[in-house]
């Protein structure tokens, strides 16, 4: 007689959110152990560690929020670990993710190897990592990912039912077509052009995937926690009608947008309290981390350009 087998695990139309250690758990101090002394010094400091709950890291306080979707009857969202540690130091992980209560059960640790290769069998919706190159790796492999900054100051617990996600505009959501033009020609360039093809939808940008899928989360019924989600551009008048419109013709709808003309971002973070913000200029994420939870996305010309001072 053939044995009853249970159909195995499925991700599909879960938010899929990709983790690396250092994003979740605070083991900056571990870290620098590593690059000091080596691996097998991390490892033996990790293992001496084993029962030892690692500190929060940047991320938790939204890894908290997101599993909050989840209820007894229905798995909403999927948090995997995905990092280089090996996988004593992932024992660690694991421990310290249950001394958070955090409904971890999945994680790849590839020791070493750059992870990024498994974020299509997971269908991620979003990776978050402390290492750089492998978040360029997930964006070039079509990923909304973003580099976390483990200092960045923590605003999750500031609403406790609600997840509120800040998205900067060109080069996040939109892709970097606009942006293009403001750094080779300048800002009256880039407003003649924007006003020109105010009615032309922009390109979406690596970030477009995580706002269709936390899109498609708050229209579910009965959530037990909120979405609220944000715009923060630098766009201003008569900019902003083509960053409207393209989100229109999207059918996604932000509850807030700010349009704001090259003033400080920080500020109107602090005010929004984003429970993470994501960015592709590397100034603006310094502004924001100041006040909130910030990724930077380096993705677009300007982080090209940078590229290749």
């Amino acid at each position: 007689m053939a044995q009853n087998r249970a159909m195995p695990y499925s991700v599909e139309g879960k938010l899929v959110v990709a983790i690396s250690s250092r994003a979740l758990f605070d083991f900056e101090e571990e870290n620098r152990t590593f690059e000091r002394d080596g691996e097998a010094a991390y490892i033996a400091l990790q293992f001496a560690r084993l029962d030892v709950p690692a500190r929060q890291g940047v991320a938790l306080p939204l890894v908290k929020k997101l599993l909050s979707f989840n209820t007894p009857g229905q798995q909403r969202v999927e948090v995997v670990v995905l990092s280089k540690n090996d996988p004593v130091s992932g024992l660690r992980v694991f421990n310290s993710a249950k001394s958070e209560n955090l409904n971890v059960e999945r994680g790849v640790f590839t020791r070493g190897r750059s992870p990024y290769h498994y974020l299509e069998p997971l269908k991620a919706n979003l990776f978050l990592s402390a290492n750089e190159a492998d978040v360029r790796g997930a964006l070039q492999a079509k990923v909304p990912a973003a580099r976390v900054y483990p200092e960045s100051a923590q605003a999750a617990s500031r609403h406790a039912n609600e997840v509120r996600i800040a998205f900067d505009g060109d080069a996040v959501l939109f892709s970097d077509e606009a942006e293009r033009v403001y750094q080779r020609d300048g800002l009256d360039a880039f407003t003649k052009h924007e006003t020109t093809n105010a009615l032309r939808p922009l390109p979406p940008g690596p970030f477009k995937p995580l706002l269709e899928a936390l899109h498609r989360l708050r229209a579910e019924k009965a959530l037990p926690i909120r979405i609220r989600t944000a715009l923060v551009t630098a766009r201003s008048a008569p900019a902003h009608e083509r960053a409207v419109r393209t989100l229109m013709d999207w059918n996604i709808a932000v509850d807030e947008a700010m349009f704001l003309g090259g003033l400080e971002k920080g500020a109107f973070l602090k005010a929004f309290e984003p429970d993470f913000y994501f960015d592709d200029q590397r100034g603006h994420v310094d502004s924001a981390r100041l006040h909130v939870a910030a990724g930077h996305v380096p993705f677009g010309v300007a982080n090209i350009r940078k590229l290749e001072k």
